[in-house]
């Protein structure tokens, strides 16, 4: 496969998970803000998002004070703003559109059609009453691509690719909401258990598909602890971090076609080193410090995978 190709097939799906996450993102944000009462905490709520997008310098340098109505615009449908839905939606569809002969009609319709009923959305649509019916779309149509690409393209190099753009950016999502919301939520004043407590925390599974496996997996009440555990080491999990990483091994390994490659051994060492992790261990070492990392390593892992794959600049 030509390294342009396998470049644009990678990120494509990476732009596209992406603007889903960043949709969930706003959803769990608004929700936690709705039981919270207090100025600071709401504040925060609206910071981690940002910090789990990466823009806290580009958003407060042209707004100053992180607030829902603003942080929801910047990060909806900015689009001055590279990490923004609109912006995530429209590089998908330029990455598709350079590869109209790699991928089937119906992936192409898809994300052909979603651009086209966003780009002329304005930065208040973002606000409106109605914005969760907005955020509930973005997550159907990031649906509805995956399910398409899985039905209908060939299981060769180019569906690796596929698989290996949205199980890392998967993997690096959860690692930073983890991160983030976690450092919110458990300096909360209240005792753990209680219903404020409990509807954020449940907001955060939310926000990563992941409250009904929790009570599936954990009979008691929601735990920090258990949380961390369900995200992290727990491989029946789609978006844990040991079933991510195990699906990045897979791929490059299919990949590689017997040859050696930097990015293959890379993801074996960082998938061991969530695969056989103890939680106590992590718990002790410093959860922040775990997931910092670990999101660290996975932006080595793509940019060793970029030197091993794909076209250089």
């Amino acid at each position: 496969m030509l390294e342009r190709t396998a470049d644009s097939l990678y990120w494509m799906v990476r732009y596209v998970e992406r603007a889903e996450n960043t949709a969930r993102l706003l959803d769990v944000g608004q929700r936690m803000s709705l039981v919270s009462h207090d100025p600071k905490m709401i504040e925060s709520t609206w910071h981690s998002a940002l910090e789990v997008t990466g823009t806290v310098g580009d958003y407060y340098d042209r707004h100053g004070v992180a607030t829902e109505d603003e942080v929801i615009s910047f990060l909806a449908l900015d689009r001055e703003n590279p990490a923004s839905i609109w912006s995530s939606i429209r590089a998908a569809r330029e990455n598709a559109r350079a590869l109209r002969g790699s991928i089937t009609t119906e992936m192409w319709e898809c994300l052909n059609g979603t651009w086209l009923e966003v780009r002329n959305l304005a930065p208040e649509r973002a606000v409106a009453q109605d914005n969760r019916v907005f955020f509930d779309w973005v997550k159907e149509r990031a649906h509805l691509f995956r399910g398409i690409a899985s039905g209908t393209i060939l299981r060769d190099e180019a569906y690796h690719f596929i698989r290996l753009g949205w199980r890392l950016e998967q993997a690096g999502n959860t690692a930073r909401i983890l991160d983030a919301k976690y450092h919110i939520l458990l300096p909360e004043e209240q005792e753990i258990g209680g219903a404020v407590d409990y509807y954020q925390w449940g907001a955060l599974l939310r926000s990563v598909n992941a409250f009904r496996a929790y009570h599936k997996v954990f009979s008691s009440e929601i735990s920090p602890y258990h949380v961390a555990e369900l995200l992290i080491v727990r491989r029946d999990l789609p978006r844990s971090l040991h079933s991510c990483l195990a699906a990045i091994c897979d791929m490059l390994e299919a990949l590689r076609g017997g040859r050696s490659f930097e990015s293959r051994r890379l993801a074996g060492e960082i998938h061991a080193r969530v695969a056989y992790a103890r939680m106590d261990s992590i718990f002790e070492q410093g959860l922040h410090e775990f997931l910092t990392e670990f999101i660290d390593d996975g932006i080595a892992l793509g940019a060793v995978i970029e030197n091993d794959f794909m076209m250089q600049a």
